[in-house]
């Protein structure tokens, strides 16, 4: 066991599906041999909100409403290192698909006229945080250190990305490191 003190890493989850973490999960035994070397303070996996001081910060997710946009400025404020995980962080990706339209349009659609709407009024801000205008990404707002790419990125890729950051380097993306499948 070394002494060494282990790498604080926090992560969360914006706008998006959660596949992010998801592929992260399946490390699988690479998470046994990456928590010897990582100490997890804050994530959706260990439902651990309050996100304090971390060597590196990992944000999956567009931001889409108010509530994103404040979990995103304090991650940043709270790391080292800030890693847009995944596709929607890095271009906003499926919750952009949004933007086109006309944001009162989207509300109504999305809380009064669905199908399965029973109450029919959208919800105030303190039920539902207040969505933006427009989805974007992450570095629209803060300053991004690493992105590691895909929808999701696979496990492969994220392991990469890690070891390489554990190891003081960047992440050095091409053909060869790029794994879609």
């Amino acid at each position: 066991m070394s002494d060494k003190p282990k790498i604080k890493v926090a992560t969360a989850w914006l706008g998006g599906c959660s596949g992010c973490h998801m592929s992260f999960l399946d490390l699988d035994e690479r998470l046994i041999e990456l928590s010897k070397l990582v100490e997890f303070t804050a994530s959706p996996i260990t439902d651990v909100k309050e996100i304090p001081e971390v060597d590196v910060g990992i944000i999956e997710g567009a931001v889409c409403n108010e509530e994103n946009e404040h979990v995103l400025r304090t991650m940043r404020s709270r790391c080292k290192v800030l890693v847009a995980l995944g596709d929607c962080a890095i271009t906003g990706n499926v919750p952009a698909l949004r933007n086109p339209f006309i944001l009162e349009e989207v509300m109504a659609r999305g809380f009064v006229e669905t199908e399965s709407t029973q109450v029919g009024v959208v919800p105030d801000p303190t039920i539902v945080p207040r969505l933006l205008k427009r989805v974007r990404p992450i570095q629209e707002f803060v300053q991004v250190d690493v992105h590691i790419p895909g929808c999701p990125p696979n496990a492969d890729t994220i392991w990469y990305a890690l070891t390489e950051l554990l190891a003081g380097r960047a992440p050095n993306w091409d053909e060869r490191t790029l794994s879609y499948d």
